[in-house]
């Protein structure tokens, strides 16, 4: 079988000279009616023919600006033919599955018209408006689910919208059912090809009369379908003669199972995935505006050799793929087109004149209230597209989509690269919420705020950089020290690194960037086997930001994998921002989250974290956080998702904001962050001259290729270890504690990134060094060295280094030069 596609381009369209030939049916019109029309046969009880638009996107691969184009001019028309006055009254109703799109397009065409489809997935919680049935469809319930119970309500004009309007039926019992409830004096009726028969014409004109309303027809072109006697059971004698056995089924997977890539087009919050609860032309314009910033990361995306290109839409999520897939065919230099999955089973004959030439089935992956069955994608098997990007609704991302015989990996069968573009599944939010909270904001991003991109990563954070926050080390030393205030509640001067100490992290970062990159791999592997297949990284700020930003994109590399990846804050003694695991909970499914840090010193930050979502837990009632933090390197031994447990020098933790994206370290003061707000922080924009941020990323990222092996070795041996944390670095904390007179295990900062942040931050009393440690503790050295802090080598130390601060520390304690007073 020749798996060759007949795409359709101006002079080359399917006549439906097999279907003649064998079933006798034919299309009886003018040539607009043959170039928008042809024919096929499916597998229904009801109707063995099938006619298949050349213009709709549904089975026939098309240009997205012809598919648009065709419903938007029967807009215009629908305006003229109503004027401008009532136009603006008008309430346009698609129908499910066929026209969602191009109901949305004649909408856009009208202008002012707020969009309704029909639809056949029942949504919790959203009481039907109306329903009917649809006489030649297999599939025929439809529900009406507006999120605005009035949009029905009113006498303006009703435009109702279907791709083909044969026998009428599907019309009558739409008209029938709204008219008993929102009767009205005007309904227009616009398809693409109107193909009743001078009987059923008749008919609805009857109808129009005893409703006592004015019905109009809008068609762009007209025509008949000769029926032969007896073609259905001619129909299914020629389906169960043609169809090949399995043609088309779903087959075992061999060999190893293809990736794809995830693209995150950053769909606009709130705005609705397309017009199952109402489309209005408020979320139009919002639609607009965002459009070309997701055509851009689309096509960022395609490889760079990328001539041919498909989008593929979900059922009844129609008009968003469509709009995407006209977007990039105007800002990409590439040739796109543009179709959707269905689930009408139709018979795929290679045959010149033949309208359906391949099939492609897979499972559903929606859930769907009838139960499994199959579906399908049509005319896009050997049809030569160099990347296929499909389009869905989170609620079709299960795990039937990534199965080895789902749509995903039925589509790489004939791609050489698969993208899969999620838009969320919008669900109205009841009518009536006692004393909602304020709307929480979206993320910042950069480049507004912080200096990675802004897919990288976005920050559940209040940008604070114009208040001044920073106070002299000693000032902060002496106010923490003395309990008259917390460490949140105010700003480190950022420290300025000199040029010696510019160079050991370069050069630290030369030495360490392989074996960094091993360890990122491997507990990215760790999180993908064991805490979900679509993590959502939730990096807690701002030392776990960079480590968070290099698991995306180690998960990017090695799977196609295009995970979300939120920073949060972290403060000890008062929690995790609350505000931001709402704002998670709200957009994500909690289940799905995985905190990130860079490494574990003692294990404060992981106790905190757990004490704090049970406390959330109890106070919010929303469950399915799980505490548990993915860390680089645990080596005190408080975690069991890593990547190493060794105490080696992560050069992130060489520097402040200037390897964090420019970002200052949380801030959680009550004057400034109120009951509804986010934590604060500060982007130090000043900086940008001494930023090494992606530089950082960009270096380990680059090893990425030189250590798939070694990753994948190590992830075998810690999956199948004892991961079980035995918390010695708690134990060894509180006997140096003892040791050492401190009495208090906050004061001590075991492990290299510890001592180098409160060498940063703070002026520590000394620093114990494990004897022999070598180039690991460079940098350590030379910082205490500037700051006047004493190294005591020790042997047999558990960590690499470990910084104590003096627990009487205050402003006595600091010589006139600012350095620390030996004691």
């Amino acid at each position: 079988m020749n798996n060759a596609v007949n795409d359709e381009v101006p002079g080359e369209v399917w006549t439906g000279t097999w279907v003649a030939e064998r079933l006798g049916v034919e299309l009886q019109g003018d040539d607009t009616l043959t170039d928008l029309l042809g024919l096929a046969l499916r597998r229904n009880p009801k109707r063995a023919h099938l006619l298949v638009s050349n213009v709709l996107g549904k089975h026939v691969p098309q240009s997205p600006s012809v598919v648009y184009g065709y419903g938007f001019a029967l807009g215009r028309r629908v305006r003229d033919l109503l004027g401008a006055q009532e136009a603006g009254r008008a309430v346009v109703l698609g129908y499910a599955e066929t026209a969602t799109g191009l109901g949305h397009s004649v909408a856009d065409g009208i202008g002012l018209a707020p969009y309704l489809h029909s639809t056949r997935r029942p949504v919790a919680g959203v009481a039907p408006a109306g329903g009917f049935e649809e006489s030649h469809s297999h599939a025929t319930s439809h529900l009406l689910l507006p999120e605005d119970p009035a949009l029905l309500v009113g006498d303006g004009p009703l435009v109702l919208v279907d791709d083909e309007f044969s026998t009428g039926n599907t019309v009558l019992n739409t008209i029938r059912d709204l008219h008993e409830r929102y009767p009205r004096r005007r309904y227009v009726v616009v398809a693409l090809v109107d193909m009743r028969s001078a009987a059923d014409a008749g008919r609805l004109e009857t109808f129009a009369r005893e409703i006592g309303a004015r019905v109009d027809l809008v068609a762009a072109a007209s025509g008949t379908v000769g029926l032969p006697e007896g073609v259905l059971e001619k129909g299914q004698d020629l389906v169960a003669r043609f169809e090949m056995p399995n043609a088309g089924a779903r087959q075992a997977p061999t060999g190893p199972q293809p990736t794809h890539r995830r693209v995150d087009l950053f769909w606009p919050h709130g705005l609705p995935d397309g017009g199952r609860h109402g489309f209005t032309p408020q979320h139009r314009i919002r639609l607009d505006n965002a459009l070309p910033a997701m055509a851009a990361r689309l096509a960022e995306a395609l490889p760079r050799n990328a001539r041919r290109v498909h989008i593929l839409g979900f059922e009844e999520l129609m008009y968003a793929p469509l709009r995407l897939a006209r977007e990039l065919e105007q800002v990409a230099d590439v040739e796109v087109r543009y179709s959707t999955t269905t689930r009408s089973p139709v018979l795929a004959v290679d045959d010149p004149g033949y309208a359906i030439r391949t099939r492609i089935t897979f499972p559903a992956h929606d859930a769907p209230a009838d139960g499994p069955g199959d579906r399908y994608a049509y005319n896009i098997a050997g049809a030569g597209f160099d990347a296929i990007v499909a389009v869905i609704d989170s609620t079709a991302d299960t795990p039937e989509l990534h199965a080895p015989d789902g749509l995903l990996a039925r589509l790489a069968e004939h791609t050489p690269q698969v993208l899969l573009a999620v838009v969320p599944s919008y669900v109205p939010e009841p009518l009536y919420v006692p004393e909602r909270p304020p709307m929480l904001p979206e993320p910042l991003r950069g480049p507004a705020f912080s200096s990675y991109a802004p897919e990288e990563v976005g920050w559940l954070l209040q940008d604070l950089s114009d208040v001044t926050l920073e106070a002299p080390t000693e000032e902060r030393e002496e106010a923490i020290q003395s309990g008259g205030a917390h460490y949140a509640e105010s700003l480190p001067v950022e420290y300025q690194p000199s040029e010696q100490y510019q160079q050991l992290f370069h050069t630290a970062l030369d030495a360490s960037a392989a074996r960094l990159a091993q360890a990122v791999g491997a507990v990215t592997e760790i999180v993908l086997a064991e805490r979900s297949p679509r993590p959502v990284l939730v990096s807690l700020a701002r030392a776990g930001t960079p480590v968070g930003v290099l698991m995306r994109r180690w998960a990017n590399f090695r799977h196609g994998l295009d995970l979300p990846h939120y920073a949060v804050s972290i403060v000890r003694g008062r929690g995790i921002d609350a505000n931001a695991l709402r704002w998670l909970a709200a957009h994500h499914d909690p289940a799905d989250v995985v905190f990130v840090d860079g490494w574990t010193g003692k294990g404060a930050i992981t106790r905190e974290l757990a004490d704090a979502i049970k406390e959330f837990e109890t106070s919010d009632g929303i469950t399915g956080f799980d505490p548990e933090i993915a860390v680089l390197a645990d080596p005190g031994s408080c975690v069991r998702t890593y990547g190493t447990r060794e105490d080696f020098l992560i050069p992130s933790a060489c520097l402040n904001s200037t390897v964090s994206g420019l970002i200052s370290r949380t801030v959680l003061r009550s004057d400034l962050v109120g009951p509804h707000d986010f934590h604060g922080a500060k982007f130090y924009r000043e900086l940008a001259g001494v930023d090494v941020s992606v530089d950082f990323l960009d270096a380990v990222a680059a090893t990425f290729p030189e250590v798939v092996d070694a990753v994948d070795a190590q992830t075998k041996e810690l999956l199948s270890g004892d991961r079980t944390p035995t918390w010695e670095g708690w134990a060894a904390v509180e006997r140096i504690s003892e040791e050492y007179g401190i009495h208090d295990v906050n004061l001590v900062k075991p492990g290299v990134g510890e001592t180098t942040r409160v060498l940063l931050r703070r002026v520590p009393w000394k620093i114990l060094a494990r004897a022999g440690a070598g180039a690991d503790l460079d940098h350590v050295r030379l910082l205490a060295e500037q700051r006047g802090v004493p190294v005591e080598e020790v042997d047999e130390l558990p960590y690499t280094c470990v910084g104590l601060i003096h627990p009487k520390y205050t402003r006595g304690a600091t010589g006139a030069d600012g350095k620390a007073v030996n004691v």
